[in-house]
């Protein structure tokens, strides 16, 4: 549950959990957030969720917040990214990627696409799929009578080609590999022998 202050050559800096998150999910869930920057206007977000003893009420589908927030869903899909710290050397993530609409100093219009990577991580599975998780917890609780504690982690950013005064900023596809690279980084600092947990430990 910490985040180191420069990640993939960029600066973090805290992030605030807003106040509808701290009233929607159980008081016990616990946050790591950084917002890092590039300094040429790039920022990615790095959002760890830490459930706690009700599951239920402190992680729930990420679509279902960003829908919340505002977002439209353009596409939606699983993938496996190469990360030699993660069993198998690879980790199983959703990636999102979003739009919205919003109006700019003059009045305007103009679309903002994000890409949202997250992931789920409990004591002995990991996995892409809040549906995979669900169902990981009901075999838990009626064959085995224990419930996982599960950290939920995001890693997203704004598509910012075309968006910034100076021309410049990230297309799609150079967003997708900034992502990649920080989750490259980031995994190994946040979790410790992922996936090698055992119920009777």
């Amino acid at each position: 549950m910490e985040l180191p202050d420069i990640l993939a050559g960029l600066v973090g800096k805290p992030a605030e959990v807003t106040k509808a998150e701290h009233e929607i999910l159980a008081g016990d869930t616990q946050f790591c957030r950084k917002l890092y920057d590039d300094g040429f206007g790039g920022r990615v977000l790095v959002s760890i969720v830490l459930s706690g003893h009700d599951l239920d009420n402190s992680i729930h589908r990420p679509e279902r917040c960003l829908r919340a927030q505002g977002w439209t869903a353009v596409n939606s899909n699983s993938l496996s990214l190469p990360v030699a710290a993660a069993p198998g050397g690879e980790l199983p993530v959703t990636r999102l990627h979003d739009m919205m609409q919003v109006p700019t100093s003059n009045g305007q219009m103009v679309q903002v696409h994000n890409l949202n990577y997250y992931w789920f991580i409990g004591y002995s599975d990991i996995t892409a799929s809040h549906f995979e998780r669900e169902y990981i917890d009901m075999k838990d609780r009626l064959l085995h009578g224990y419930n996982q504690r599960w950290a939920y982690v995001t890693v997203a950013s704004d598509v910012t080609k075309g968006l910034l005064r100076d021309g410049g900023g990230k297309d799609e596809a150079q967003t997708d590999a900034l992502l990649q690279k920080v989750i490259t980084e980031v995994y190994p600092l946040i979790v410790t022998d992922a996936g090698a947990g055992k119920a009777e430990q």
